[in-house]
């Protein structure tokens, strides 16, 4: 088999797995994959009634200033989350097939991704209603998506291969993520703060990429090269770590499974 058709045979499982994950989230909800689309608003609307009043002058529209970051957000963390039991949870296809293990948390990565894409629509609706412009620095959004994609795929391979050998990892990412949420800048304004925990938002990856977004969408401005620098730096860092982990356990993560 060529290297070309292994690619698309690849792609093809990976279309499959992803179909798969689609089906099972939503397997007992009556809405399906609408929830994609209301989760998002539903979320916006809570802590747009929260906040509002207490960042009305710091931040305009809010509702689509925490949308844009939660989205991000909520992407990110759904393929990690996922991709942690990506392996243990098909063990016995692992066994039985021999198709390459990454495939399988990708798979989740992929699963996050189409969810993304589906809340999109929520929030154009909400840019059209907050009557956002759109100018061309808008046209920069995939930029700042594709690093981030990387970065989750990267993390999820090193999740996935820890999880193998350490079953807690989950409920320790679980405790990670809230403090790296409070760290990210998704529903206050990081410019206001001072200090140590400045610092640490502001070089947070999960903020640049959410900051970048916003600048982008609600500002129609280009975000500074280091900025950008730091996004891909980040994102094809991780990329390439989560690689290097995953090749050099790959062996131990059968005799383990």
């Amino acid at each position: 088999m060529t290297a070309g058709e292994k690619r698309k045979q690849y792609g093809f499982v990976i279309r499959q797995l992803t179909a798969r994950e689609m089906k099972r989230k939503y397997a007992r909800s009556a809405l399906g994959i609408f929830w994609s689309i209301l989760n998002p608003l539903l979320s916006m609307t809570v802590l747009s009634l929260i906040f509002s009043r207490m960042f009305q002058k710091s931040i305009a529209n809010f509702p689509v200033y925490y949308l844009t970051g939660y989205l991000l957000w909520q992407t990110f963390t759904g393929a990690t989350s996922a991709s942690l039991t990506a392996l243990t949870d098909n063990r016995l296809l692992l066994l039985r097939v021999k198709f390459p293990m990454e495939i399988f948390v990708t798979a989740r990565v992929y699963t996050a991704i189409v969810n993304f894409f589906c809340s999109l629509a929520a929030y154009v609706v909400m840019l059209i209603v907050f009557q956002i412009k759109i100018r061309l620095p808008a046209l920069m959004a995939p930029v700042i998506l594709l690093p981030l994609f990387l970065f989750s795929l990267g993390l999820s391979w090193i999740l996935s291969v820890g999880y193998v050998f350490f079953g807690d990892l989950k409920h320790l990412y679980t405790v990670a993520l809230t403090l790296w949420m409070y760290c990210s800048g998704i529903f206050y304004p990081a410019e206001e703060l001072g200090g140590l925990i400045r610092q640490v938002v502001f070089h947070n990856p999960m903020y640049l990429y959410i900051d970048g977004m916003r600048q982008v969408i609600l500002y129609g401005q280009i975000p500074a090269a280091g900025q950008f620098a730091q996004m891909f730096l980040w994102g094809i860092g991780l990329f390439a770590a989560g690689w290097v982990v995953f090749e050099k356990n790959r062996d131990r993560i059968m005799v383990r499974l």
